[in-house]
């Protein structure tokens, strides 16, 4: 296993959140917001209201950085990160996952814990030197991040509907 279940959850999501970002912007109204959670279900306060989709959709640039950063870059934006949250550290175990650490309390923003949690995660990347596997998209016309978690580093689209854009193109261009 590269890395542990919560640090590639916490990874997971920052990507997702991030290239929600891309057009069309999938992180728009609150049902979109309904689908994040649905996918992401993160524990604690979750307000569910307009401020809190406007801070996570605020949080997508800061994430974007963070994610796609140099090694160095990475620690700087991970220490940045750390010095914005409010820690209250606790190990916990719930909804069926083993222990691990919760870097803020429960009832402070969502946003705020969205970010340590990608902080602690990214740390996790920098110490075992992965940060290649955090990427752009192979697809000409696409920004997303892509998060490679594959053994064989082989992944290169940001999403399934990149991966058969660039597949049915490939194929168009053998047949000629």
């Amino acid at each position: 296993m590269l890395f542990t279940d919560d640090t590639v959850e916490a990874l997971r999501a920052a990507a997702h959140l991030v290239n929600s970002a891309e057009e069309p912007d999938t992180l728009a109204s609150p049902d979109d917001f309904e689908a994040f959670l649905a996918a992401f279900p993160y524990t604690g306060r979750i307000d569910r209201d307009a401020d809190e989709l406007a801070a996570l959709r605020a949080l997508r640039r800061r994430l974007r950085q963070m994610l796609l950063a140099p090694r160095d870059g990475m620690v700087d934006g991970i220490n940045e990160a750390l010095r914005d949250v409010t820690f209250d550290a606790h190990v916990v175990r719930h909804d069926g996952a083993d222990w691990h650490l919760h870097a803020v309390a429960d009832d402070r923003p969502l946003a705020e814990r969205i970010l340590a949690e990608t902080a602690m995660a990214l740390l996790d990347v920098v110490r075992a030197d992965e940060g290649s596997r955090l990427t752009v998209c192979a697809d000409a016309d696409c920004e997303g991040v892509v998060l490679d978690l594959s053994r064989n580093r082989s992944r290169r689209y940001c999403s399934t509907a990149c991966t058969n854009r660039n597949a049915v193109a490939a194929y168009r261009a053998r047949q000629r």
